[in-house]
């Protein structure tokens, strides 16, 4: 009871320091942001992200953290604020490694503490539902189904990157899975991005609807010859 109440109270103090981290960039970027339509007000924009420095990195990353340890925050409007940042490649890149670090410690910390550790953000039934799921049971069917979970845009990549501790799969591969699966839905965002602060809105539209695109094509292959109902399975196990 005294483990909960502890854990409780640091989410607490984690939230609101993030809300704290969100409040103050917005208020700092707002002024700027105000512009963003025209050709000076990106370029001031960007002047505001070069002058933040390594601080701006700072921040990103522990946004990012927050989006995944706290569970609270949704990852394309970081995704997306990186592209305007850093640009598509230096976005994508950030994100990767940003993720990569994350998922790391989250599933050495599930490894160390167990099924404990996920019950303080995720209901005990849903981690049970999950676990006892043929197809995150399965080592020979867990890899693909991981790939594709994360591949599609949408599905609780938070909830996946919790429970790999809990799967008949090796550090190296979930994780490498865990960030590198992600790339559809990294890169229309960053794209998004890069180009919302280019004032290139069309590109934006055209990022997304290709990654919709895809989402539909993965989702039609699966229901097409996924044979061993595997993906199915994982998908209705995370509902």
């Amino acid at each position: 009871m005294e483990q909960k109440k502890s854990n409780k109270v640091i989410k607490i103090i984690l939230l609101i320091l993030v809300i704290a981290i969100v409040v103050g960039l917005i208020i700092y970027l707002i002024p700027i942001m105000k512009g963003i339509s025209t050709e000076e007000g990106r370029l001031a924009f960007k002047q505001k992200i070069d002058d933040l420095g390594f601080l701006g990195i700072l921040v990103l990353f522990l946004l990012q953290l927050a989006q995944i340890v706290l569970v609270i925050l949704p990852g394309e409007p970081l995704e997306i604020m990186a592209g305007m940042c850093y640009g598509t490649i230096g976005g994508t890149i950030f994100i990767f490694a940003s993720v990569f670090i994350t998922t790391t410690i989250i599933y050495f910390l599930v490894k160390k503490y167990g099924k404990k550790a996920l019950y303080q953000s995720f209901k005990k039934e849903k981690i049970d539902k999950i676990e006892n799921s043929k197809a995150f049971k399965n080592p020979k069917t867990v890899e693909t189904v991981l790939i594709i979970l994360f591949a599609i845009p949408g599905t609780p990549k938070d909830l996946l990157t919790y429970i790999g501790g809990l799967l008949p799969i090796n550090y190296i591969k979930f994780v490498l899975i865990g960030t590198f699966a992600r790339f559809p839905s990294v890169i229309s965002s960053t794209i998004a991005g890069d180009n919302i602060i280019q004032g290139k809105i069309g590109i934006v539209a055209w990022a997304y609807g290709i990654s919709f695109a895809l989402t539909a094509i993965i989702i039609f292959l699966i229901n097409k010859f996924d044979k061993s109902k595997a993906t199915k399975d994982a998908l209705n196990s995370l509902k």
